[in-house]
Formats: C-alpha cells, structure tokens, sequence
C-alpha cells in the first residue's frame, strides 16, 4: 500500500464514514493484502444501495485497499426467470438450474458483471470483469444431478486476478464456471466468494447481505462470534434456513487461513468501510 498522507485520507472519506483517527490506525494492517468481498441482496437491486456500494469500493481502492467483487445476482434471476414464465426452485437454499434456465443465469450475470465494472470505471475506479466468457478462472463440477447446472469449484486461476489488481485494477467476479468439457455452471456467489478467499488467502472475507449480521434468540445482533457458539445457535434453531449453509461456509472459510470473516449488513451506509476501518467494526465477525 503506497503511503499517503493525512490529508490525502481525509480528502477521500464520505463525511459520514469512520473517523479518520481510526482509518488511520487500520490502513497498515491491510498492507498488500486480498480483501474479498461478496455482493448479494438489496445492495444489487436498489439503486441508491449499490451506488453507495461503489463509492465506497472506489473509496477502498484509493486508499490503496486490494478488493477483489465476487457478485450474486439471486433477485435479478428470479424476476428474468419470471418473466419467461420459469418457476424458481431451491434445494436448501441452492438454486436448481435446468438447461433452460442457465442460459438466462448466464445472460444475466453476464450482463450484470458488465453494470458493476462500468459504475465502478465512472466512479474514478478501474476494473475489470471476470466471467465465463471473459477470463474464466472457475474450473468446476456438478454439485449433484438433482440441482442441474450447478458447479462446486475446484480450481481457480489465481494469476488472472493477480494480473488485474497488480495493474491496480479492482476484479469484479460473475459467479459462473466451466466443467472439463466447456459447459457452463452456476455457482453459489457465497460458495464462489469462499472459495477464492481460500484460495487467494485473503485477510479478509466480507459477506454483504440484507441482514444485519448474526442475531441471537432475543434478535440482537452478535458482534464476534466462534464454532461452539454456532453450533449452540443451529441446535437451538436460532441460526435455521439460508442461513445455516452461508454460516457452514464462513467457518470453513475461516478453518483455511482466512483471518476475519464477516457477515454485515449491505442496507447500511458505509458498512464495508466500517467493518476495515472503524474500531467497532460492522456486522458479525466470525472466528474459530
């Protein structure tokens, strides 16, 4: 990370971000290193959210930040699949794509990655796309025949990222691998967002959602939170649904040399750049 001065930082932060006393303090520790950050909920359909979204990744990559955008694109699937009359079906919280219906995921992850890279790019913030048909750097396998195209990943081309961020560019990942044969497969952005954290050993893994974070039986948000305090939750059905698998993933996430996985909440101003910079962080953050 080059050294820039206070001014430069205060310059950069929104008016009502963290205090610059504290980004201070937090700049250093993320020297050179991966922060991966995944995109999903309302953050990618209300305009006004996924504005304030890529303000505040410009505003990461102009403090010097390395952050890598692996992006869902759940809702937008569901109305275009709607609209062709395609009903949506989910095995414990997995989407099952057919033949037909991974030709429109495709199309409009595809579309969308282009949407992400291009309000970045007009807000000072240089990217670049990584998808299916541009840089594909998930190998995958089908997951199991009764959810269709959907892929586990199993390799991932580590060098195209590296190539894009050392030309200090910001890559924005579609959620979309190839099988050994070219085929094309849907992947879970949680999954996918994991899987390259793992890989990159990134210093962080921020999971961006509609809600607030970890909430214990009396609905309170649970700021830190570890393995036998998460099993407790899932037994007692505090932690039930879609969430469990997000949770499951974040462990194993945090099990393979992820420093800091954190689950916040993307309907709140500036809750990436209080979780990296603020001493109160946002959200829930999960550790062994």
């Amino acid at each position: 990370m080059s050294k820039i001065t206070e001014e430069e930082i205060q310059k950069i932060l929104p008016v009502k971000g963290p205090p610059l006393e504290e980004v201070k303090n937090y700049l250093e520790k993320y020297n050179n290193e991966y922060v991966v950050i995944k995109c999903g909920g309302s953050v990618l359909v209300d305009q006004d959210l996924f504005n304030n979204f890529i303000k505040d990744i410009s505003i990461l990559n102009k403090l010097g930040f390395i952050p890598i955008i692996i992006h869902g694109g759940g809702k937008k699937i569901s109305i275009k699949l709607n609209e062709t009359g395609i009903k949506s079906n989910f095995i414990n919280g997995l989407r099952v794509t057919d033949e037909k219906s991974i030709n429109i995921v495709e199309e409009v992850l595809n579309t969308f990655n282009g949407e992400i890279t291009n309000a970045l790019k007009n807000n000072g913030c240089d990217s670049e796309g990584i998808t299916n048909k541009q840089n594909n750097i998930l190998v995958v396998e089908q997951e199991n025949n009764k959810l269709g195209y959907v892929g586990t990943p199993k390799k991932i081309k580590q060098s195209i990222i590296e190539l894009i961020v050392k030309e200090k560019k910001v890559p924005v990942i579609a959620p979309l691998g190839l099988d050994k044969n070219n085929k094309v497969f849907n992947i879970n952005a949680d999954t996918a967002a994991g899987a390259i954290a793992k890989k990159l050993n990134a210093r962080r893994l921020i999971i961006m959602s509609d809600v607030e974070g970890v909430l214990d039986n009396n609905k309170k948000l649970i700021s830190e939170i570890n393995t036998d305090k998460i099993n407790e939750l899932i037994n007692n059905k505090t932690i039930s649904g879609g969430m469990i698998p997000k949770i499951k993933n974040c462990l194993d996430v945090a099990k393979n040399g992820v420093k800091g996985v954190c689950i916040i909440d993307g309907r709140l101003d500036h809750s990436i750049l209080f979780e990296l910079l603020s001493d109160k962080g946002s959200g829930t953050l999960i550790r062994l």
